[in-house]
């Protein structure tokens, strides 16, 4: 059955074997869910979540990467979360991945407690006070105009079982309140990376792997670069893109 590409979308390919559908108005993905996506380890029979999934890519390239058991992907905004199924239905991962619309402040309550091996999230990296994007859509992922990353947070740690993971990418000018709020959560921070532009450059980018229940102690890993030059990747970026020249 051929699946309906809508007017304003377009079809990506993703240079692994899948295409995914993307509103040109709305939240396109970027390199931060890939870096999430190759970040993240998801075990041979887990099952993983993916709060605030936008059009499905964290979903798609971990089924494409690792051998968990199912992926789950929670977005709010109807049209996204409606092109993220349609994305999956595209690329035959029904049996693999499911779409639910719904609210992250809500996860507990839609999926119960203790129901995920694995939490991933690309949460809105800036708060909702100041100006925000024109369009809603984008805003809405962009902004914590719909929810701050306590809630993420809380969420995360009321969906996942007992020394279950979270992996989340942020901005690192909101490491301090990060970390606080993740112990709170009783998610401890195990593992940090930062991500810079160039070697050269401040980091623009963390990711945080945090263990539910975890004793204290976290290792920070060596930085990641993202390019060696204007528009060149470094070669550990082409390798998260399948490409390791």
């Amino acid at each position: 059955m051929p699946i309906e590409q809508k007017e304003g979308e377009t079809l990506d390919d993703l240079q692994n074997g899948f295409y995914i559908l993307q509103g040109e108005k709305c939240f396109r993905y970027g390199i931060d869910a890939v870096l999430l996506s190759a970040y993240a380890k998801v075990k041979p029979g887990e099952r993983a979540l993916d709060m605030g999934t936008g059009t499905g890519i964290i979903p798609i390239l971990l089924a494409a990467k690792t051998r968990g058991e199912s992926f789950t992907g929670l977005e709010i905004q109807e049209k996204s979360a409606d092109m993220a199924k349609r994305s999956v239905a595209l690329n035959h991962l029904e049996e693999k991945i499911t779409i639910v619309q719904g609210d992250i402040k809500e996860a507990a309550s839609i999926f119960g407690a203790a129901s995920f091996d694995v939490v991933v999230s690309n949460p809105p990296y800036m708060s909702g006070r100041g100006l925000t994007n024109q369009e809603e859509a984008v805003a809405i992922a962009r902004h914590e105009l719909k929810c701050s990353f306590r809630d993420v947070a809380e969420q995360a740690a009321a969906v996942l079982k007992s020394r279950g993971r979270f992996y989340l990418i942020h901005r690192p000018d909101r490491l301090a309140e990060l970390i606080c709020t993740l112990h709170e959560a009783h998610l401890e921070p195990k593992r940090m990376q930062l991500v810079y532009p160039f070697a050269d450059k401040a980091p623009t980018m963390v990711l945080i792997e945090a263990l539910k229940g975890g004793n204290p102690g976290i290792r920070v890993e060596k930085p990641l670069i993202v390019y060696e030059r204007p528009g060149v990747y470094s070669e550990d970026v082409r390798i998260m893109y399948g490409d390791g020249r």
